[in-house]
């Protein structure tokens, strides 16, 4: 999205002496919106039309030994303020960020990073309550990530408690999943030539208490990982990753003990404007209850997107089998998108 305009906070702040030192830094604006039509079959699909809108407020900022700092939150979707961050870079010596996003941190950004001229197989107007790993993506998280080393960073995220909810400032989580404890992620991304490849772990406490059923090991946590590889050939970009989760948590006979997800994507670039692109999902759930009673989530997307300046015109074409894990359900859906960027 293109930025707006950009406001000096000096002009913000006018005549308040106390806050001129703040006279290095900016705010930045961006924003878009999106309309669509869907069409579900073998579904109520009900009214069709819908909306998207949302702004993007950024501020950065230098202090006086080089270090940047920055401020980045967004308005999406006719909801309060979902995503912010706060980041502190420091020369040579990577980032600091403290994160309330969803899914943003950790291997919660490399669900699926799958090339696509859209979205995600997943993520058109077909719902399939696909599980991903989130690790602590999901919950107030710190994050540090290492500078840039022959195109590799190493990252480090920690939360307190792993239970997925974003707190206000002066804010706590309380008894929020309170059999849920501590989570750690760390990943490690290296593009190199401009092929990328992406590994990551993620594990997450639960308490003794809570740990009954079948498998009440006590050292038997929340643990998830992903690994992918993406490959740029000329205009031609192509990916394969899979991701697994074991919930570790009260693992009682009709528990579910875990998912695995593996997707594939290729996007090419016709041109400048015109890109298509095919995407399939893969994800199995598990069950404790048998080892081989599992129910396999397939997806399948055809998308293609056209280009005009700040206009983006999208389509499409979606099937799943199995959808929402239910055996025998299958569903098939066509999106169409306009996407206005300012």
């Amino acid at each position: 999205m293109k930025k707006l305009t950009k406001v000096g906070l000096s002009a913000l702040c006018g005549s308040l002496a106390a806050v001129a030192s703040a006279n290095a830094g900016e705010m930045t604006v961006s924003g878009g919106a999106t309309a669509t039509w869907s069409s579900n079959s073998s579904d109520v699909t009900g009214n069709p039309i819908g909306i998207n809108s949302g702004l993007t407020f950024g501020g950065s900022g230098e202090l006086d030994n080089g270090t940047t700092f920055s401020l980045s939150i967004t308005h999406a979707d006719q909801d309060a303020y979902s995503v912010g961050s706060i980041s502190l870079t420091t020369p040579s010596m990577g980032s600091i960020s403290i994160n309330q996003a969803t899914g943003g941190a950790g291997i919660g950004g490399y669900d699926d990073k799958m090339p696509s001229a859209w979205e995600e197989t997943w993520g058109t107007s077909l719902g399939t309550s696909i599980d991903l790993a989130k690790g602590v993506g999901s919950s107030m998280n710190i994050q540090y990530k290492t500078p840039s080393i022959a195109g590799t960073t190493l990252a480090v995220a920690y939360s307190p408690k792993n239970d997925g909810k974003q707190n206000n400032d002066k804010g706590v989580s309380a008894a929020t999943s309170s059999n849920l404890g501590r989570g750690y992620d760390i990943m490690l991304d290296s593009t190199v030539m401009g092929q990328n490849l992406f590994v990551g772990y993620s594990t997450t406490e639960r308490s003794a208490g809570n740990k009954s059923g079948t498998n009440a090991d006590p050292q038997s946590d929340i643990e998830e990982g992903v690994a992918g590889l993406i490959l740029n050939i000329g205009p031609l970009k192509v990916g394969a990753q899979a991701t697994a989760e074991w919930e570790g948590e009260e693992q009682v006979e009709s528990g579910v003990a875990g998912y695995r997800n593996v997707a594939y994507g290729a996007a090419f670039n016709v041109n400048d404007n015109l890109s298509i692109s095919y995407g399939r999902m893969e994800s199995k759930k598990g069950y404790v209850s048998q080892i081989n009673n599992t129910t396999t989530m397939e997806i399948d997307s055809y998308q293609i997107a056209y280009t005009m300046g700040g206009a983006t015109i999208k389509i499409a074409e979606t099937e799943s089998t199995n959808n929402g894990y239910s055996a025998g359900t299958n569903r098939e859906a066509t999106t169409v998108a306009l996407s206005l960027a300012f």
